[in-house]
């Protein structure tokens, strides 16, 4: 395993519905998350969410607070991912899969349970109070 990654992650809510992107290159593929990924050198983090967005979606946001952040560690990969919230800098549009993702969707909150969803995102989800009990 390689040093830690330092990532970033963009909660999107608009009308009751979260934006997520399904993962289509390792790890996670097949799953949903929510869109990000690495930090560039020099990069300010506020900047990656916005590009990753705009990179895995075709969407522009506008960044915001700290939702909080994570630890993922797999047997090969470990990423710090500080996820923030953030809202659409114009009307909703329609998500364009693009990147490393080879679906980008607004999923209803009140059907999240019934995606294949990234470990331990439905619990940020909660504790961040984007999704109730």
């Amino acid at each position: 395993m390689s040093r830690p990654e330092l990532c970033v992650g963009a909660v999107v809510v608009h009308e009751g519905a979260l934006l997520l992107v399904r993962r289509a290159r390792p790890p996670a593929v097949g799953k949903w998350s929510v869109p990000g990924g690495r930090v560039e050198r020099g990069e300010r983090l506020q900047d990656a969410v916005a590009r990753e967005v705009r990179e895995e979606t075709g969407l522009e946001v506008t960044v915001g607070e700290l939702a909080g952040w994570v630890d993922w560690i797999d047997t090969e990969h470990h990423f710090v991912i500080l996820d923030f919230f953030a809202r659409s800098a114009g009307p909703r549009g329609e998500p364009h899969p693009a990147d490393d993702v080879d679906r980008a969707e607004w999923v209803p909150i009140t059907e999240l349970e019934d995606w294949n969803l990234v470990d331990g995102l439905a619990n940020f989800l909660h504790c961040a109070g984007v999704v109730a009990e």
